[in-house]
């Protein structure tokens, strides 16, 4: 068995593997793909407008800019990620081939909608930006990320005290310290729940809420947090993406809790932007002088010339700056009780001498174990949330997969110390039927419905599960069952077609139910699983009536693992005048994309049709897990049986749905 300190540095040998293979794809993708691809991956923004420029509340340079065209395609952009300017020549042909890149990297300050500001370096010529014609914006590769990692897990190689005690703990199956008391109740929480809250305050040194979908996890960690402050004057909060960090920084606003956020919110709008530490700091008293010392200081830089006094001057300026920074610093972190970031964004500067009692991590199954250390040398103690049965971390490499660095710090703990991990086990998104198979198979059958949504649904006499099968025609013998690898409620009826085709409509396409490959960008389509996606939505809403659907505001979510089949199912959508009504209450993406989301009907096409039984990453059982729970009343899963059943996963799942199709 491996020491707590090899395992860090077998972390780190991984990560090196990750950063190159990144790197190396990375550069592939720039030099070999055009750039209207690359605006279709959400990885470039062209053409853009320039707009004003002006210094922002961190004395940085911003420079606004504009997205010109292709509104409707969904981006990668968001705060804190690295870009880079380009320029096109005027002959540039369809495939838009960049004529040259602006060296210098700036980094996203925000987006919302077309607009994004931009923070530049210092030196930057925004003057220079104007002059081209044809200027677009595209990612970075993100070395700064990287390079953060790397650090974090040096110190935490090296580390003594108490971030060498954690490392020491998280690597052996040594006990983790608790405090005794009797447990709380508290009124609004579940018996799970309330454990969990308990389990968090009780822990010394590492608690785990384990929460599988629709289980309330972030309510809990909420009520973990507010209970926490009742003990300790400020915690803090990370996660891996801003997404993450901005839906518990909200409901903690919510519940009256003084949160001040590092880093601009992935959704921009008034109430999220007022516990940002940028608009915090415009808002304060002493801003308006800070900003006249910091003009002052530029100009007296740009007039430098034949001043004797300058340097005087120049010093005197800036420790009253430097005086003002620190005083309304001290005020702003010492009014909050939550510091919140990302993990990554825990490294920032102004973090820096800081110590806090706790820290808690959320979504912590999704971050790499490198990410976790950041904010970990500044605390105590470690509160993890997630669930390591849904969306894992993304890794690139194959061989570093392989190596295990998709295994989280959670994973880890889970399975040395059980005995600080805490399942949260009553759901209240999904009817009975949808939940019990995920439960089944994930959670060993231990998740069960809330009363109030156990037979939730929209239709009467519907059938919360089905499976709409592209097969041309299918035969057990063909799919390799038998009726003894089931148990009776789960063998399908295979007598004809109609039994196990969705009763939703009949199969109409003129194209072969076949997939195709569109390259390592894009993954796989399948336009006439698409067609029929479209076709079995069109028939659902008509079964409920247009005005219902109005009404009730019922919801819908169409997923695909392939961003292809995302992308054709959008454009295949936009076109259809019977969806344009409906068009607010739709929503189409990657299994990755609704993450944390759920919806009262979901479609899943899963693309793969193929003689051989091949179906690449959806063996990745996690990825279904997290598709198959997002339905809160109505889950139809599209897929060919005859390619997907050949996995044990897909054969049982089928057979559920089978079962309750026939009513067994």
């Amino acid at each position: 068995m491996q020491s707590p300190i090899q395992v860090l540095q077998n972390q780190r040998r991984l990560l090196e593997i990750e950063y190159k293979a990144d790197k190396a794809e990375y550069d592939r993708h720039v030099e070999s793909i055009g750039m209207r691809r690359r605006v279709k991956r959400g990885d470039a923004w062209f053409p853009v407008r320039v707009g004003r420029s002006y210094y922002n509340s961190l004395n940085q340079m911003v420079v606004e800019l504009y997205r010109e065209e292709d509104i409707e395609i969904e981006h990668n952009f968001e705060f804190g990620r690295p870009v880079n300017f380009f320029f096109m020549n005027d002959d540039a042909g369809t495939k838009g081939e960049t004529f040259g890149v602006i060296r210098s990297t700036a980094t996203v300050s925000y987006v919302d909608g077309n607009r994004m500001v931009v923070a530049v370096p210092d030196g930057f010529s925004v003057s220079d930006l104007q002059s081209y014609s044809k200027m677009g914006v595209q990612l970075a590769f993100d070395e700064t990320s990287y390079r953060t990692m790397f650090d974090a897990l040096d110190r935490a190689i090296r580390a003594k005290g108490r971030m060498g005690y954690l490392r020491d703990l998280f690597g052996s199956r040594q006990k983790a310290e608790t405090f005794t008391f009797q447990p709380m109740h508290f009124q609004y929480l579940n018996a799970t729940q309330e454990k969990a809250v308990n389990e968090v305050l009780r822990a010394k040194d590492v608690a785990i809420v384990h929460g599988p979908p629709g289980t309330g996890k972030t309510t809990t960690l909420v009520e973990a947090i507010y209970e926490t402050l009742r003990r300790e004057s400020q915690v803090l909060v990370c996660a891996q993406s801003n997404m993450a960090v901005d839906w518990i920084s909200e409901k903690l606003v919510d519940r009256g809790v003084n949160v001040l956020r590092i880093g601009n919110p992935t959704k921009v709008n008034d109430k999220m932007l007022s516990f940002t530490y940028e608009r915090r700091f415009e808002a304060h008293p002493d801003y308006p002088h800070l900003w006249a010392l910091r003009k002052a200081i530029r100009d007296l830089r740009a007039r430098r010339r034949g001043d004797d006094r300058y340097h005087q001057k120049m010093e005197h300026l800036k420790g009253r700056v430097t005086e003002l920074e620190i005083r309304i610093n001290g005020e702003l972190f010492g009014e909050a009780r939550v510091i919140a970031s990302t993990l990554v964004g825990s490294a920032n500067r102004l973090l820096d001498g800081m110590k806090f009692s706790t820290l808690f991590i959320d979504e912590a199954a999704q971050a790499l174990e490198a990410a976790c250390w950041i904010p970990m040398r500044r605390v105590s103690r470690v509160i993890l949330a997630g669930d390591h049965c849904q969306l894992p971390p993304t890794v690139k490499s194959m061989e570093a997969v392989r190596g295990g660095l998709g295994r989280t710090l959670m994973e880890r703990i889970v399975e040395q110390k059980p005995e600080v991990v805490t399942l949260l086990k009553m759901q209240y998104r999904m009817h009975e039927d949808i939940m019990r198979f995920s439960s089944d198979w994930f959670y060993g059958g231990m998740v069960e419905s809330a009363p109030d949504v156990k037979f939730r649904g929209i239709l009467d006499y519907d059938i919360p599960m089905e499976w709409v099968d592209l097969s041309s025609s299918v035969q057990s013998e063909e799919l390799g069952v038998q009726r003894s690898d089931y148990r009776q409620d789960e063998v399908p009826d295979h007598s004809n077609k109609a039994n196990h085709t969705s009763s939703l409509l009949t199969l109409n396409s003129s194209l072969p139910f076949r997939e195709e490959f569109v390259g390592e960008t894009f993954g796989r389509i399948n336009k006439a699983e698409a067609e029929l996606t479209l076709q079995c939505l069109e028939a659902y809403f008509t079964r409920i009536g247009r005005q219902r659907i109005l009404d009730e505001r019922i919801d819908v979510g169409i997923i695909s693992p392939y961003r292809a089949q995302v992308q054709y199912l959008r454009r295949m959508l936009a076109k259809r005048e019977f969806f344009k009504p409906f068009r607010r209450r739709i929503s189409v993406n990657t299994v990755d994309g609704f993450q944390g989301q759920e919806r009262d009907v979901i479609l899943i096409s899963l693309v793969r049709a193929n003689d051989s039984g091949d179906i690449g990453f959806l063996r990745d059982l996690r990825r279904m897990n997290v598709a198959i729970t997002r339905a809160r009343m109505k889950l139809i899963i599209l897929g060919d049986v005859s390619t997907m059943t050949r996995h044990p996963f897909y054969r049982k799942l089928y057979g559920y749905v089978c079962g309750l199709k026939n009513g067994v």
